[in-house]
């Protein structure tokens, strides 16, 4: 069972559900069944009756999300846990996070260097901005610095901070206008740390923009996301397999 957090974006919804088809295919003929935390059908319930429909004995519920926090510690066991009281003969297991798989890592250095291939200063005039989504987590917190640090280690810039979006600080706006604001950098490539489109990371763009109309001597890029990218299904698929 996949399990994604869920948002109202259409195109992220169907990144979700293209991301669930790759799996799908990584994993056959094993049976694989999409499910949506908040705000969208199929639900965990929903999916579990799905699996349970095709006879399966066991159900490994893969989280689709990058760090451990409440929803991988608390709100998706407590949903399995309910949805196991009809078939309790059907046992289950969860697998971690993505976190700092090597897959993933591969994936999010890629995205990073991408936009760095667009600056035209000099490595020691570049910096990095990694923004996670947030979390009052520490360790959720914790893990998205870990990676930060990989990824600007690999990223031809001089400086990487990180930033969240929300729920942890330092915030992504204090983070931009203090490296703007550092004199060094006159390009800073900010990397969304995320899975899919949606609000979120609109919202992230809205910030930088608002950033770059403060501080005009700086060029300002915004990396991709990651995407329904098949490093993604391969690091899900070892993760639950392992």
């Amino acid at each position: 069972m996949l399990v994604g957090h869920g948002t109202r974006d259409e195109e992220g919804t169907r990144q979700f559900f293209e991301l669930a088809t790759v799996l799908e295919h990584s994993l056959a003929p094993m049976p694989v069944a999409p499910a949506l935390l908040e705000f969208q059908s199929p639900t965990i319930g929903e999916a579990w009756t799905k699996l349970a429909e095709c006879g399966v004995t066991h159900i490994h519920v893969a989280p689709l999300l990058l760090f451990a926090a409440g929803h991988a510690k608390q709100d998706i066991p407590s949903i399995v846990v309910e949805s196991q009281l009809a078939t309790p003969e059907i046992t289950w297991s969860q697998s971690r996070p993505l976190s700092r798989h090597p897959a993933l890592v591969e994936l999010a250095v890629q995205r990073g260097q991408a936009a760095v291939a667009k600056c035209e200063a000099a490595r020691s005039q570049r910096a990095c901005v990694f923004v996670g989504r947030g979390s009052h987590d520490p360790c959720a917190q914790a893990d998205t610095r870990v990676l930060a640090h990989i990824v600007g280690h690999r990223l031809d810039v001089s400086q990487t901070s990180t930033a969240f979006y929300a729920m942890a600080k330092p915030d992504v706006p204090t983070v931009l206008d203090e490296t703007a604001a550092n004199g060094r950098f006159t390009e800073i490539v900010v990397q969304p740390h995320l899975l899919f489109a949606g609000r979120l990371h609109q919202a992230i763009v809205k910030q930088v923009n608002e950033a770059a109309s403060r501080h005009p001597h700086v060029r300002f890029l915004v990396s991709d996301y990651l995407g329904p990218d098949l490093r993604v299904a391969q690091a899900i698929a070892e993760l639950s397999l392992a």
